[in-house]
């Protein structure tokens, strides 16, 4: 289930400057997105890739993304960046392999193949789609 953003912000609690009050209403953690995966960790799910959506706004779709033993993911109709939350992978970007590690962002046009490859146990990502089908044109 996807989490819309809270419009209008809501009032900050008794004592809580606004916009601490605005600050928590849009922040999201990967602990909360983990908490919401299906199954154990180690499980294998079909298509082997596990993400949970965390919010949605216009186009923009926000989810986390734990893949399991393998990436299985298939190119997508959307543009998106990856920002690597932890662990370490390397990445196959339309063909080109590369190292990624916590902090790393990766954008990925809409239909290219692309997936994570010998990433450690402890990898997760967020995954950000938006734009058009089809993809924005520069």
């Amino acid at each position: 289930m996807t989490m819309p953003l809270p419009l209008p912000l809501p009032a900050g609690e008794a004592g809580a400057a606004p916009e601490e009050a605005a600050a928590a209403a849009w922040t999201l953690h990967p602990a909360d997105g983990l908490a919401r995966l299906p199954g154990p960790p180690t499980a294998v799910y079909p298509e082997g890739a596990r993400s949970v959506a965390m919010l949605s706004h216009g186009s923009l779709e926000l989810r986390l993304f734990h893949p399991c033993e393998r990436d299985r993911q298939q190119p997508h109709s959307r543009d998106e960046v990856y920002v690597v939350v932890a662990g370490e992978a390397q990445f196959d970007n339309g063909g080109t392999l590369g190292p990624c590690r916590a902090g790393d962002a990766i954008f990925v046009p809409a239909g290219r193949v692309h997936r994570f490859v010998d990433f450690s146990p402890d990898f997760v990502a967020w995954v950000m789609f938006y734009g058009p089908e089809g993809g924005e044109q520069p």
